[in-house]
């Protein structure tokens, strides 16, 4: 039993040295966090010309349907997909066989009419001096003076048929209401063309001014309408082109509708630009650049910047070797940097490297670089 007692207590004895060398090995080994060397920049705030993009749709000034007035046989079309035309230049021909005996029909009916009129114009005149004489009685010549105003109404009525027959006729030429481009011409020589048709004949497009179609949201709206009651230019409407070029020409900005969709709780606007070389088409894509002019905004280049499901980070130094990770909220951006309008303010000094190795509170060995 003594011996066994004896083993116990050596055994304890033992394992409480082990531990407390353990315990020494692992204080030693134990080493701080070294700092992680970062630039930063001393953000300032100054005056910034600010340009928010909106992708938009292009039309022309004018956008027509071609449609037939009249049923019939497409007998000729004059114009090629793609052909700029002027307006009142014809465009298709239905056939115009049978509107034309229209007319002819109507204007034998008018020469009878203009017939019976004189012929009761002269009852009246033969019977006025019989009347006078006292020849005939009175209720004679007024019987003849109503057959008389019965056939004026017969010629007015056969001049309406004739002046519709000739309308009718004249709708077999179908011309251009403006001058533009054509569109795709989906019938050929032969059809039958009715005015109940669902596709139009062509389609025609007035592009020497386009809107360019565009949403914008709320916040931007009450922005601009602001803006534009201080006395901000509206002329000054950029267009980024669908291959990344500058439009040569700038626009002007206009609303396109008074109301906001409930939907999308934005609203419809338009900018107009000038089409002299006809480079812009109807049904393009661009993208509308407006320029707003800020006062007091704080300009970061986007290296600086986390981006976490759409919402914007900084690494801010906090006293000498520290950072903080910090909301900010973007008011407008370019290719390299973006305008903030809250969450940094002058002064402040901004990682602009190792954002992705960065943490809150991570130690770092800063050092402060000009801002370009």
């Amino acid at each position: 039993m003594n011996y066994r007692k004896g083993y116990l207590v050596l055994s304890l004895t033992a394992a409480a040295v082990l531990y407390s060398c353990g315990s020494g090995n692992g204080q030693e080994n134990a080493q701080p966090i070294p700092a992680l060397p970062t630039d930063f920049i001393q953000v300032k705030s100054g005056n910034e010309d600010v340009s928010t993009g909106y992708p938009g749709s292009m039309e022309g000034q004018d956008n027509v349907e071609i449609k037939a007035q009249v049923t019939g046989y497409l007998e000729a079309v004059y114009i090629k997909e793609g052909q700029y035309v002027s307006k009142g230049q014809t465009l298709f021909r239905i056939n115009p066989s049978v509107y034309n005996e229209q007319v002819n029909t109507n204007a034998a009916a008018l020469k009878s009419a203009l017939a019976a009129q004189e012929t009761a114009r002269l009852e009246v005149e033969k019977l006025k001096p019989l009347v006078e004489g006292k020849v005939v009685s009175d209720m004679q010549l007024k019987t003849a003076q109503a057959s008389y105003n019965a056939a004026s109404a017969q010629v007015a009525q056969a001049q309406s048929s004739l002046g519709s027959s000739k309308i009718s006729a004249n709708f077999t030429y179908i011309k251009a209401p403006v001058s533009g481009y054509i569109g795709r011409i989906p019938n050929r020589v032969g059809n039958l063309i009715s005015p109940s048709d669902a596709s139009p004949l062509t389609n025609l497009s007035n592009i020497n001014t386009v809107n360019v179609y565009f949403s914008m949201n709320e916040a931007d709206f009450i922005a601009h309408s602001r803006a534009a009651a201080s006395g901000q230019n509206n002329d000054n409407v950029e267009l980024i082109l669908a291959d990344g070029s500058m439009y040569s020409y700038k626009g002007r900005l206009e609303n396109a509708s008074g109301n906001f969709d409930r939907t999308t709780g934005s609203i419809q606007m338009k900018a107009v630009f000038q089409n002299p070389d006809k480079l812009l088409r109807s049904g393009g894509t661009a993208r509308v650049l407006i320029h707003n002019a800020l006062d007091g905004v704080i300009r970061l280049p986007k290296t600086s910047v986390k981006d976490i499901q759409d919402k914007f980070f900084v690494y801010k130094l906090e006293g000498k070797d520290k950072v903080k990770m910090a909301q900010i909220k973007v008011s407008g951006s370019t290719s390299q940097d973006y305008f903030v309008k809250e969450g940094v303010h002058a002064g402040d000094k901004i990682a602009v490297n190792r954002i992705d190795a960065l943490t809150d509170g991570t130690p770092v060995a800063a050092k402060v670089i000009p801002s370009k």
